[in-house]
């Protein structure tokens, strides 16, 4: 693998990146807020700097090879989140914890370190909304449309990042996938903003968190969150939107092309909602009260539709509901949204594939000489793709045991840990426990808050991105320029 090739194409990446600071300079300049104008100044100029001086090192035409395309997908997040947690540095984070908000913005993880909210200006909070639509639009996707001089390296890092967002639905050019996903994602954004605006949300919030939703994100202006704003109306738009958010993005396309019954034929889309529904019955079943009273079957779905889309929004403390609801809510963070959605988690699709397997296992132990194909919809599984979702599982749940593991030990207590290493690795944001919904991250230690860092990192790379990086074949043939072209 050649290291100058990928630290260029970072430096391409990264010059690009430092126009997204411009948006809440201008803000903060507009406010009169001093330390921000100058951190959002200093941000981007450290962007721009650096991504130049490392955009020298790429040749032109240099065709990349897979290693190469891996290493730059997993570096994107890294080098960006690092630029974008330096405005943070001005409004008085400590490194690790800048890294942290930008790293969970990035990756539309939406846990935070802020305590007093009153203390930063309209400009930071602007700054978490565009961190986290830009991560739900995916970072290497959102570059392939202004970096067309990749050529075919382009294509690469495009289905490396969002292959599931670019199937037979939208179309074969990445570009123009590129250019339509933008379409969904601001037709969303920008139709929950002024839903939200005419049920009363203020019109700064109501972008602010529509750019979050949209994005699975789950950042609000308001420091009590979706809570704060206690608004019934609000948040039966917010479960809407949540909803769609975890949807697949090629398959929102087709609907959105002339094509509605696209949703009923997707057997993925049909697992979702099924899950959706059985969660929200299962958790009113917990609450108090009557269980299909207006405000509880509200708070049921709000809260289901948030976690199962990774977005981690929060309309009330479901820290103090009953362990039987907060167990539902734990257990679909293990399982997000749909493939190819902004939605963290290992994805419904390759549960259901799992759990085709395994009865497809139990029918062979009466029967072992069954010829059992799996089929997803119409298509027939091949073995590979069966070996490579289970291997994906494992990795993922061994990923989350050692997150959790590691946390104890650093300090956090069993629930708090555990909630919140599946609460970072997929994405979600808030825990239980000492990070719940209207909790935060900030009393953590530093070697704490940075393994959730390398969470979030892990979970949006899906970790098998990670950990291929990490063989020795990879880094055995590390080389500057030449040689190492696997």
């Amino acid at each position: 693998m050649r290291v100058a090739l990928v630290l260029g194409l970072l430096g391409q990446m990264l010059v690009r990146f430092a126009a997204v600071f411009v948006a809440p300079l201008v803000l903060a300049a507009w406010d009169g807020v001093t330390r921000e104008v100058i951190g959002f100044a200093v941000g981007g100029v450290v962007a721009a700097a650096g991504g130049a001086l490392l955009g020298r090192l790429r040749t032109t035409g240099t065709r990349v090879h897979r290693s190469e395309t891996l290493a730059t997908v997993a570096g994107a997040w890294l080098v960006m989140a690092a630029a974008a947690g330096v405005p943070l540095l001005f409004v008085g984070l400590s490194p690790v914890n800048a890294l942290f908000e930008a790293m969970s913005g990035l990756t539309t993880t939406g846990g935070s370190v802020f305590t007093d909210f009153s203390a930063y200006g309209r400009a930071v909070f602007l700054w978490r909304a565009i961190l986290q639509w830009i991560g739900g639009l995916g970072v290497i996707a959102l570059f392939v449309v202004v970096l067309p001089s990749l050529g075919i390296a382009g294509r690469q890092l495009f289905f490396t990042e969002a292959s599931a967002a670019a199937d037979e639905g939208i179309a074969p050019q990445v570009r123009r996938v590129a250019r339509r996903l933008w379409s969904v994602y601001a037709t969303l954004t920008l139709s929950q903003t002024a839903l939200l605006s005419w049920y009363g949300m203020p019109t700064f919030d109501a972008l602010c968190n529509a750019m979050a939703t949209t994005a699975a994100g789950g950042f609000s202006p308001h420091g009590a969150g979706i809570l704060g704003y206690a608004n019934p109306a609000c948040e039966w738009v917010f479960v809407a939107y949540m909803f769609l958010a975890g949807a697949n993005v090629a398959l929102l396309w087709r609907v959105a092309s002339g094509r509605p019954l696209a949703f009923f034929r997707d057997p993925e889309f049909r697992a979702y909602t099924a899950v959706v529904v059985v969660a929200v019955a299962l958790v009113a079943l917990q609450r108090p009260g009557t269980p299909w009273a207006a405000e509880t079957l509200r708070e049921a779905a709000f809260q289901v539709t948030s976690i199962i889309s990774t977005t981690g929004f929060a309309s009330t403390d479901y820290n103090q509901w009953a362990d039987g609801a907060r167990m539902v809510l734990i257990l679909l963070m293990f399982v997000g949204g749909c493939a190819g959605s902004a939605a963290g988690g290992p994805k419904v699709v390759r549960c259901m594939i799992v759990g085709k397997h395994c009865g497809r296992e139990l029918v062979r132990t009466l029967h072992p000489q069954a010829v059992l194909p799996l089929r997803l919809g119409r298509a027939i599984l091949a073995e590979d793709v069966l070996r490579a979702v289970v291997a994906f599982l494992v990795v993922y749940i061994t990923a989350w045991a050692a997150t959790s593991t590691a946390l104890v030990v650093l300090g956090m207590d069993l629930v708090s840990g555990a909630t919140a290493a599946i609460a970072c690795l997929s994405n979600v944001g808030p825990g239980l426990g000492s990070v719940g919904p209207m909790a935060n991250y900030d009393h953590l230690s530093d070697a704490a808050t940075a393994v959730l860092v390398a969470a979030m990192w892990i979970g949006r790379l899906e970790v098998m991105t990670v950990l291929a990086l990490l063989r020795w074949d990879v880094l055995g043939h590390l080389r500057w320029r030449g040689g190492g072209n696997r």
